[in-house]
């Protein structure tokens, strides 16, 4: 069942992909209806589940779900997996790789190998306060609060010792 984002809890359980390049404005319509039609039949176990998405920046399409209401199983999780993948596909992008590093480099946003960004910042390219985005967090409340944040403040600090 689609709902809109601001309409879910903070507890909700969150999901970022991360693009290895800007999506279109094209391709970003056209995604978002795919997403809309997935998440409008996303189901567990036979159970609707309350999801939501946003598209961010034209890099991270992040999906959200109400687990109060019914929880993501197995199943669900791979039938998620498995959409993204189609997306990958279908547009020639990288959505699932977590081994790259998504950063602010001005008003862009800018997509290195995680290689490339330990040496940028063991070359001082990059200082503790440039801003990450922490696609590790777990839930709306940590999406809203600890995804855009200073390296200082996410895990990518410990590449500075």
């Amino acid at each position: 069942m689609l709902v809109d984002f601001d309409t879910l809890n903070n507890e909700s359980r969150v999901w970022v992909y991360q693009s290895n390049r800007t999506i279109s404005k094209e391709e970003t319509g056209e995604i978002e209806l795919k997403i809309k039609d997935f998440l409008i039949t996303w189901t567990a176990h036979g159970n609707d589940l309350e999801a939501s998405f946003i598209i961010k920046y034209g890099r991270f399409i992040i999906i959200s779900l109400n687990e109060s209401t019914a929880k993501a199983t197995g199943c669900s999780i791979d039938s998620s997996v498995r959409f993204i993948q189609g997306l990958e596909e279908q547009y020639n992008i990288n959505l699932l790789d977590k081994m790259n590093v998504s950063y602010r480099h001005g008003e862009f946003i800018a997509y290195k190998p995680l290689i490339e960004f330990k040496k940028m910042i063991k070359n001082r390219s990059i200082s503790k306060k440039t801003i990450v985005f922490n696609n590790l967090i777990n839930n709306k409340s940590e999406f809203l609060n600890n995804w855009e944040v200073p390296i200082e403040e996410s895990w990518h600090s410990r590449f500075f010792n």
